[in-house]
């Protein structure tokens, strides 16, 4: 786990902070956790500093437990081929396709036995406020740092109930499953990879996203001019295409997205809902600009 960065090498590149300013807003610590999985910390990940100038994320042990998949994909041109070895590394890798081989039972009173990475990304497309949401934005907590911000309503009291109803459902939608988590993890990872093979020498995206109120999200900063600071949700909906974004609020936010903070796309792998080019975006502090259609 990384609890600070000091003398770490691992840190080597990483934007460093600015002093904190009503227009520089530092992302609150009541939205982040103080130890994380992954080789930025909270405070840093999910600061605007590392909005404008993002680094590499990557998660504890991922890389080094899968490097014999990513080898392989180096040798793979097309990304078919590779979406293709991706799933079938991971079917293999967490006994997808033979739940016995990791220690299912018929007999278990609950069967979570099909409850697997792609399942949890169409439930997250058709409510990301149920329970595969919440184990996404748990999943998110986890590695990240990040607090949710809204799961079925505003999350501001981690005693209350709103955060106590989402760890409810965080920890029904984990019970019984296969490695979820580590699941999520490596879709992650290899979400990364693409997005470095497919947007060589790109660092951002602009992405879309549609809201019936300008202050649906946090608001830390008014910049004045249809532009704000705001704290996204821990794990958030956007898509590439303007108009699709349109037809789900009154209000387009645009956003300029660092590639290591989109968890997945729907274009990424087979079996994923098409038609609204979403992709999941790691919340914190975000510059964005306001506009109606």
């Amino acid at each position: 786990m990384r609890t600070g960065h000091d003398k770490d090498p691992a840190f080597v590149g990483v934007p460093t902070t600015k002093p904190h300013t009503a227009e520089h807003p530092a992302l609150p610590r009541h939205a982040r956790l103080p130890i994380n999985r992954c080789s930025v910390p909270a405070d840093i990940l999910g600061g605007l500093t590392f909005q404008r100038h993002p680094v590499a994320l990557t998660l504890d042990g991922v890389l080094e437990l899968h490097q014999g998949l990513f080898r392989q994909l180096d040798r793979i041109a097309d990304t078919a081929g590779r979406a293709r070895l991706f799933t079938a590394h991971m079917a293999a890798a967490f006994s997808l396709d033979s739940p016995e081989a990791a220690g299912w039972s018929h007999a278990a009173s609950h069967d979570r036995s099909k409850s697997h990475y792609l399942k949890l990304i169409l439930g997250w497309a058709f409510d990301s406020d149920g329970i595969e949401g919440a184990v996404l934005k748990g999943w998110v907590e986890s590695r990240f740092g990040l607090l949710p911000r809204h799961h079925g309503g505003p999350i501001r009291d981690l005693s209350g109930e709103p955060y106590r109803r989402y760890l409810e459902m965080r920890a029904q939608g984990l019970y019984g499953t296969n490695g979820l988590e580590a699941q999520l993890d490596l879709l992650y990872s290899y979400c990364q990879y693409e997005l470095g093979r497919q947007q060589a020498g790109e660092s951002h995206l602009t992405l879309y996203r549609g809201v019936n109120h300008v202050d649906e999200h946090e608001t830390l900063t008014d910049l004045g001019r249809g532009r704000r600071v705001v704290l996204l949700n821990s794990l958030s909906s956007f898509s590439a295409e303007r108009e699709r974004a349109g037809e789900f609020g009154d209000y387009i936010l645009e956003a300029s997205i660092p590639l290591a903070k989109v968890f997945f796309f729907q274009q990424l792998l087979p079996g994923m809902p098409k038609g609204e080019d979403e992709y999941a975006v790691i919340g914190g502090v975000y510059e964005v600009g306001y506009s109606t259609l």
